[in-house]
């Protein structure tokens, strides 16, 4: 079997761990402040994305650490991270909330001034980096900390895409190209949105310069032929991409409510908000008109059994004294799934463990902590934290195989996104994806018109999110997810019609909708063009 090695710091290891984050809102943009979504951005800008961003930044300062960490930022939440007059708004909302908690019950003081705290944190933390988290990610890639990947375009499910082959590539093409902008270089990974894959997919993801990806553990373990080292090394396929596999032992204790760590008791609860529980007169006094979910939230989970009636204070030094116990039980089970495989094969095994980020600080309060404490006992538990680029970089030898078609949604494959509550989206994304690609085709007679057509394409794009067809499923916001879907297809048939006529829509709705929906600056109609059918050779 394969030789023991050691982590940085001497210790002796068995096998390596990566832990994956996909990072990503659908383009929430609005013009009105205040909005519900609006809202979800900030939300997660305050629990998720800075507090991960100020947890990475002090591992690396610590010699004695050596945090790893693949990190998928999606285009569309790169639009929203570097939109200054959209994130103008939000140290005002951070001192919003600041009031609020003022108004918190005596007997929640210790919860209340915790959160107070975290939110100071987050606004100095803001103030620090000038309201540019974007170059603080770049910077911890260029110290080896983090290797951020790409996802879909506007997190389009390719899957349901595939019939116009143009409309995948789109996806693809302006993903590379939008992270390349704002990150200065052109990305080698990509977490497929909701790790969907089909047959065929690998050869569109090289064709845009994409080398690697993930996916859950069925899209290797029946792959063909089946990896002789299952989802504990990562294949290539056919088309030259490497494919790595979710280790379910890793994910389940730290991604289910139910049965993980984020259901203990002493945790803070996540569905009991101050929005909910507060007067609506004292909301109004600060501007808020409608009852929503704030981020404040004050009480700990209680019991699995629970209601929200009764649960209980939240107790931040409870709370504290459970993430290291948590951290030290995770790292020991990985350690030990790690000896159990190095004995029965000659690579080093691998464990990939992927989760939604916004799982770490949104859904589950204490995971940025948890992750600092990953971070400070990898090396002593055993475990070696490393990146996909870097397992990739070891030249290891890769077992040829075909990934299969799958997802990591409910039931595996594509149901989550193609049932009674969604399935009428499709035909309308097909519809209007063959539109766009035979007026790309035709050309267009003016400049004017292609501003017209470049602006149809993002209309395309945004109205092809899998975020609202996974809310429709949901039964969550169907109603705005219903008006999000509907507001992009009327202005991308708008727009194309005006093209067809060869007249200019109003010009006031115009320059609305290129202001509202104006991400991916360097986005090219041409995108959509059908490549040329390859030669075949002549009979002799």
């Amino acid at each position: 079997m394969g030789d023991p090695a050691e982590t940085g710091n001497g210790h002796p290891v068995a096998g390596e761990l990566a832990l994956v984050l996909h990072a990503h809102l659908p383009y929430v943009r609005s013009g009105e402040a205040g909005s519900l979504e609006e809202d979800w951005y900030f939300q997660a800008l305050q629990e998720c994305y800075l507090p991960l961003l100020s947890t990475l930044e002090a591992a690396a300062a610590d010699p004695d650490q050596q945090p790893r960490l693949t990190l998928g930022l999606s285009p569309t939440l790169l639009s929203l991270l570097a939109d200054r007059q959209l994130n103008a708004r939000f140290l005002p909302w951070l001192v919003q909330r600041q009031q609020l908690l003022e108004q918190a019950p005596a007997d929640h003081a210790a919860a209340a001034a915790d959160l107070a705290r975290q939110l100071e944190e987050v606004s100095q933390l803001w103030l620090t980096i000038e309201g540019q988290p974007v170059a603080r990610f770049r910077q911890l890639q260029q110290r080896g900390v983090l290797d951020l990947i790409t996802c879909g375009a506007t997190h389009g499910y390719l899957p349901l895409l595939r019939d116009v082959p143009e409309a995948v590539r789109a996806q693809l093409i302006n993903a590379v190209r939008e992270h390349e902008r704002q990150l200065g270089e052109r990305p080698l990974g990509i977490w497929l949105p909701e790790c969907a894959y089909y047959e065929g997919l690998d050869q569109q993801l090289a064709s845009v310069g994409l080398r690697y990806s993930l996916l859950d553990g069925h899209g290797l373990l029946h792959a063909m032929p089946r990896p002789r080292y299952g989802v504990y090394a990562p294949i290539c396929s056919p088309g030259g991409v490497a494919f790595f596999g979710r280790d379910g032992n890793s994910t389940l204790p730290v991604w289910s409510a139910r049965e993980g760590y984020p259901g203990d008791g002493v945790y803070r609860e996540f569905h009991r908000d101050m929005g909910w529980d507060l007067p609506e007169q004292q909301l109004a006094e600060l501007g808020i008109t409608s009852r929503r979910p704030l981020g404040l939230k004050l009480h700990r989970v209680t019991g699995r059994s629970c209601p929200l009636e009764g649960k209980q204070p939240y107790e931040p030094d409870a709370a504290a004294i459970k993430v290291e116990e948590h951290a030290a039980a995770y790292l020991a089970g990985r350690a030990g799934e790690l000896e159990a495989l190095a004995s029965s094969m000659e690579p080093m095994p691998l464990l990939v463990a992927p989760f939604d980020a916004e799982l770490f600080g949104h859904w589950w309060f204490e995971g940025p902590r948890f992750l600092a404490a990953l971070f400070r006992r990898a090396a002593a538990a055993g475990v070696r934290l490393v990146t996909l680029r870097e397992v990739l970089r070891t030249q290891r030898p890769l077992q040829v195989c075909r990934p299969s078609p799958s997802s990591w949604g409910q039931g595996g494959y594509h149901d989550y996104w193609l049932n009674d509550t969604n399935a009428w989206l499709i035909p309308e994304w097909q519809r209007a994806a063959r539109a766009m690609v035979r007026r790309v085709n035709r050309g267009v007679a003016s400049a004017a018109q292609r501003d017209l057509l470049t602006q149809a394409g993002r209309e395309l794009l945004l109205a092809q999110s899998s975020d609202w067809s996974f809310i429709l499923r949901a039964g969550t916001t169907t109603g705005l997810a219903r008006e999000r879907i509907e507001r992009h297809l009327d202005r991308f048939w708008r727009l194309i019609d005006a093209i067809e006529q060869g007249q200019s829509p109003p010009a006031d709705w115009l320059r609305a909708v290129q202001q509202e929906d104006g991400l991916f600056p360097l986005l090219n109609a041409a995108d959509w063009l059908t490549p040329p059918a390859p030669v075949q050779p002549s009979a002799g």
